[in-house]
């Protein structure tokens, strides 16, 4: 998924994010996950609590790059600084285990990874945390970049822990906690469940890979007991039984997939599960949300009380976005980047697709812009430049900007003929967009090639971007002679 973004706000989003951010660099952590493999480790969990220092010694080895101005204020800190000089008081002996379990998501291969743990105000004040990390895209090889995403549950766990207190103050608590909490009886789900062990299936996911039909059954034998008001708020619904007579739009699409997983946990013995998902809110608003499901103490032999917590997680997953979205596009002229490029030459070589027409292009006249307009000039060129050829061709062709004022075309399963089609149609938008904006002109260099049986990309981008030397060459030549001609006159 790609959200549109504004140039004008890229430098803010990251700061004002309503989540806490960090970047991280954990390329030294890799490496001696690779030193441990190398010496035999094969279970990273047992060795992990069996030496402590070699936690400490992965934390030590963790970098923070960059963390946003929510997660300065939640942890009370000045500034970064003052942040990693604190992080003794920020972490302590309660994140252990829990760290323990995030080193081994990444042991085990996985670019994601998740916990719930409790951190520390620098004011020594307690905090419940929900931690996400992800390996950023073009950054799984060596993990120097990591995204984390923390979000304070604090009032969620302490009202899960008042709960076992009191009945009374439970029921107030529900009504008014500031996270979505469900509870419905799942007695028919589990009859369902216990029917098909009974009749020998041992293998559920196959199981319902045949019968698809099941995963509805079962949810249509779910019933909500009870909702609270922060669950009306989240969906836009004036009143509880407008919820409930509408739960087929909030419930659709994505969920299926997701209800399935949950089935199959819950077949498996697993009755307090966490995950993403999505709903929708009943204007149509699309809602990611962390869940977290729970058979409720005293009804595990028959699941009639189950509660739900939705936490609206659609900010965070929308700063996620943003930060895929840098990994892979220039910011400027909104076309890919020249990461992307290099990876998706990679890609093309891999899959041995033929013929790939590959087009370099170069704006002519931009280091004239730059010295004598000015850089903002420059830069409206640029720009105008993304404008052409983002709209030049669909997927799977790709454009990136490759270099100042370079510009690459990627076109695989396209012949020569098909390459000088786009070419055409290329001169085309340049010369309207040139008709929008009279006052400087728009103009490419370009080259094209088309692989041969058996060559290497790489040749074919050799060769193309030679043929766009020539063309520049000309260009600047005829430019020149025609500066003299004008001044003959």
């Amino acid at each position: 998924m790609s959200f549109p973004i504004d140039p004008d706000t890229d430098a803010k989003m990251f700061e004002l994010a309503p989540v806490s951010l960090w970047i991280e660099d954990y390329s030294e952590v890799k490496a001696l996950f690779e030193q441990w493999q190398a010496q035999g480790v094969d279970d990273i969990g047992t060795y992990l609590l069996a030496n402590p220092a070699r936690v400490q010694e992965c934390s030590q080895r963790i970098r923070i790059l960059r963390v946003n101005r929510k997660t300065l204020s939640l942890f009370g800190a000045r500034d970064l600084n003052h942040l990693m000089v604190s992080l003794s008081l920020v972490m302590r002996d309660d994140t252990f285990k829990s760290h323990v379990s995030e080193l081994a998501q990444l042991w085990s291969g996985q670019t994601q990874f998740s916990s719930h743990t409790v951190n520390y105000t620098l004011a020594g004040d307690r905090l419940d945390i929900q931690l996400h990390g992800t390996v950023l895209p073009g950054h799984e090889a060596r993990w120097d970049r990591v995204m984390i995403a923390i979000e304070d549950v604090t009032e969620r766990e302490g009202a899960r822990r008042r709960l076992a207190k009191s009945e009374d103050y439970a029921f107030g608590l529900f009504a008014h906690s500031p996270v979505s909490l469900w509870v419905e009886d799942f007695s028919g789900v589990k009859r369902l469940i216990d029917e098909v062990r009974e009749r020998g299936v041992e293998d559920f996911r196959v199981f319902t890979d045949v019968h698809e039909e099941f995963v509805s059954r079962c949810m249509s034998e779910i019933r909500v007991l009870d909702v609270n008001a922060r669950t009306l708020e989240l969906f836009g619904a004036p009143d509880k039984e407008t919820l409930l007579r509408n739960l087929g739009d909030v419930f659709r699409d994505e969920m299926g997939p997701h209800f399935r997983e949950q089935l199959i946990d819950l077949w498996n013995g697993k009755l307090f599960q966490q995950r993403e998902v999505v709903n929708y809110a009943l204007d149509g608003t699309k809602l990611h949300l962390l869940l977290q499901f729970s058979v409720l103490p005293n009804h595990e032999r028959d699941w009639s009380r189950v509660q739900v917590a939705l936490t609206d997680i659609t900010a965070r997953k929308k700063a996620e976005a943003y930060l895929e979205y840098l990994g892979t596009h220039d910011v400027l002229t909104r076309t890919l980047n020249r990461s992307f490029y290099v990876d998706e030459l990679n890609r093309l070589e891999r899959r041995g697709q033929q013929p790939v027409t590959i087009i370099i292009a170069d704006l002519n006249g931009l280091k004239t812009a730059n010295d004598e307009l000015g850089h903002a000039v420059g830069d409206a060129l640029l720009r105008r430049a993304g404008e052409v050829f983002g709209s030049l061709v669909e997927k799977p062709a790709t454009v990136a900007r490759i270099g100042g004022d370079e510009f690459a075309v990627l076109l695989p399963g396209t012949d020569a003929a098909g390459g000088e089609a786009v070419l055409a149609s290329l001169a085309e938008l340049i010369e309207v967009n040139n008709q929008y904006y009279p006052d400087l002109e728009l103009s490419v260099s370009t080259g094209i090639s088309t692989s041969r049986p058996g060559e290497r990309l790489e040749q074919v981008v050799k060769r193309a971007d030679m043929l766009m030397l020539q063309a520049k060459r000309l260009y600047y030549i005829q430019t020149d002679r025609d500066r003299r001609s004008a001044g003959a006159h």
